[in-house]
């Protein structure tokens, strides 16, 4: 209810907002902020119910609209620090249910890290606006029921979170798969040959035996077996013949930046692969790359 409430300075109006939860660690935060509230005119209590604990806030003050939106902002970041893991987890429960739940896990951990990196505001501007919007019309409202019913563009947004996630998670694991396949084919393969020398620059790659002699790309797809739908373009023959070589040691001299590709190369040849940066070899594909340039 509203009520006329009079001051020497003139009429205001009463205003009177009741949040009804049974949630002990939001009734906490709740009443924490709103003792921290730097609002005048400002009064609540907390007083337990049969069904729920409900948080009545008074307000005495002229600018209603102020009032609201310090409410809207207390029940938003609560929702941002205390509901969205669980919020989170529930959909990856509903929606991706025939993941293991050591799966699941993996995927919430991967959501937080990518909710963690991006910025707030569009999550927050949602949750901020569902709130003003309900408390403008009702002068009550049960905490739980508003979570799960009338954060729709919320709930959306972080259902396209954990979409991508999955989608990346998936990809890490195929990825991984991979990487372990190709680490069981080498370590149980004969080797071809002793050390072979990789020079690595903007996804080319040039191949060289142990005497420095230039090595042919093997571009034939006799052992494409040994790849997988992970592609790394240009590379891919370049991989492949390495596979088929199989050197004791995989010499990688890196004229440009590292990338997935070479990452890649750290990963199935392990102790095998040494990486280099500045040797004769490195210095002389630098100059030439220089003296290419300069032309």
């Amino acid at each position: 209810k509203n009520y006329i409430y009079i001051k020497k300075e003139g009429i205001f109006l009463l205003q009177t907002l009741c949040i009804k939860t049974n949630n002990l660690e939001s009734i906490s935060y709740i009443i924490n902020e709103l003792e921290q509230l730097k609002i005048d005119n400002v009064y609540f209590s907390c007083k337990k119910f049969k069904y729920y604990t409900n948080i009545i806030i008074h307000f005495k003050g002229k600018s209603f609209s102020v009032f609201l939106s310090s409410i809207s902002k207390i029940l938003t970041f609560m929702v941002l620090d205390l509901y969205e893991n669980s919020i989170i987890k529930r959909i990856i429960n509903l929606e991706y249910f025939y993941f293991s739940l050591l799966e699941q896990n993996d995927i919430l951990n991967l959501c937080v890290n990518s909710l963690n990196y991006e910025s707030s505001y569009k999550r927050y501007n949602s949750i901020e606006s569902s709130f003003y919007a309900y408390l403008k019309e009702h002068k009550k409202i049960n905490l739980c029921g508003f979570i799960n019913f009338r954060l729709c563009n919320y709930i959306n947004y972080l259902t396209s979170i954990i979409d991508l996630c999955v989608s990346k998670y998936i990809i890490d694991k195929e990825y991984i798969e991979f990487v372990n396949l190709l680490k069981s084919y080498i370590l149980s393969t004969a080797s071809n040959s002793k050390r072979v020398h990789l020079i690595y620059k903007d996804s080319t790659s040039i191949l060289l035996d142990e005497a420095k002699n230039l090595i042919p790309i093997n571009n034939n797809v006799f052992k494409s077996h040994y790849l997988s739908d992970i592609s790394f373009s240009s590379n891919d023959y370049a991989l492949n013949s390495l596979l088929t070589i199989l050197p004791q040691e995989l010499y990688v001299h890196l004229i440009g930046k590292e990338d997935e590709f070479i990452n890649t190369l750290s990963l199935i040849f392990g102790d095998r692969f040494h990486l280099c940066k500045n040797c004769t070899i490195c210095n002389l594909y630098k100059e030439k790359n220089l003296n290419k340039n300069n032309l």
